[in-house]
């Protein structure tokens, strides 16, 4: 696993996809600390070209960056997702597990084909705006 993301971390997830959403959704109603700041990608005025990431790379698999910069990936995006949560047991030893040997490469694997099926997975439905952002609710 890279190293510790710098926090507060950026979440570009797909707001038009809701399991996407769902699961953003989750995270931030446990991030009391502000360590999490989501950016839904498909909003109408999101442009990947200041992150020197590609709209396609963007939809195809989760993408975080910290601070410094750093980016995180697919399965290492949800790595740094749940070290913003050092106190959850459940969070730490899912990140503990992901970073075996032999798990790690069988989670990316399962990632993937996760990647390849989300654009036929349901839309969300609550995109009054024209975007499907998510609302931290306090």
């Amino acid at each position: 696993m890279p190293t510790n993301p710098y926090f507060p971390i950026q979440v570009f997830y797909d707001g038009s996809c809701s399991v996407c959403a769902a699961e953003i959704e989750h995270y931030l109603r446990q991030d009391h600390g502000g360590r999490l700041r989501a950016v839904d990608i498909s909003a109408p005025g999101f442009d990947p070209q200041p992150y020197g990431i590609t709209m396609a790379e963007f939809m195809y698999e989760l993408n975080v960056i910290d601070q410094r910069g750093v980016i995180y990936r697919g399965v290492e995006a949800f790595w740094a997702i749940w070290q913003a949560f050092p106190a959850a047991a459940l969070y730490r030893a899912l990140g503990l597990i992901i970073s075996l040997p032999l798990v790690n490469p069988v989670a990316r694997l399962l990632y993937r084909g996760f990647a390849r099926i989300r654009p036929w997975l349901p839309k969300s439905h609550d995109c009054r705006s024209g975007s499907c952002r998510i609302d931290r609710k306090p």
